[in-house]
């Protein structure tokens, strides 16, 4: 297996491209806590890794985020490179069966016309190129009154010193291009992952006692 790594804007965060398929399905998996990543064997390995703070799953690349600190990248890749590759030949599931699916941007049939739109919009032409990033986007909510939309910056695009540049230049800026009712958006990530999180709990609690039941 050869492995490409790729930069991302966020110096701490590195893209790792294994060259094949990382999820068998559409979506993305956002783990910022290691309990969180019981879901994930492959998360939880790299989550041993000392200096590992976060990692990101897609449908043909991971993410991983270091500390903010002194630790170099060029001292963490050769653990990571060694994980990944040992993963990938012990033939475990990337994912549990338990794992949550991601359903931000799934057609809810209470939605307007104007958050049916936006959804279309973050899937088609703004989360490919976050992902380019080494991150995801994720729809929370939008108020009509205000016109506030906010989303949610995961992976290497959570933190990063230039996301906010991207949300108000890039995502912003073409979502008032193409829908004139969206003034501005803002970026919730604390919101999302509190949500996420409890997720996860949910999910871990149902391990533990499908555990305790075998």
């Amino acid at each position: 297996m050869y492995i490409q790594t790729q930069s991302t804007p966020n110096p701490n965060s590195l893209k790792f491209v294994p060259g094949m398929k990382i999820l068998d399905h559409i979506g993305t998996y956002d783990f910022s806590t290691p309990e969180s990543a019981r879901v994930s064997p492959l998360a939880r390995q790299l989550f041993r890794i000392d200096g590992v703070t976060r990692v990101f799953l897609a449908p043909d690349f991971i993410s991983v985020t270091k500390e903010e600190d002194d630790m170099q990248w060029s001292l963490l890749k050769p653990d990571i490179f060694a994980c990944i590759m040992d993963f990938f030949s012990s033939n475990q599931p990337i994912l549990l069966d338990e794992a949550p699916k991601s359903t931000d941007t799934e057609i809810d049939p209470n939605d307007d016309e104007t958050v049916v739109m936006i959804k279309e919009l973050l899937d088609t032409r703004i989360r490919p190129t976050v992902m380019e990033d080494g991150g995801d986007i994720r729809y929370v909510s939008f108020d009509e009154e205000s016109g506030v939309l906010k989303v949610a910056l995961q992976g290497s695009c959570s933190g990063c010193p230039s996301s906010t540049v991207t949300l108000k230049n890039g995502i912003e800026n073409m979502m008032q291009f193409y829908i004139p009712e969206v003034m501005t958006v803002e970026a919730v990530d604390d919101e999302i992952i509190k949500l996420q999180n409890k997720v996860f709990e949910e999910t871990d609690q149902a391990l533990t006692d499908k555990e305790k039941t075998t």
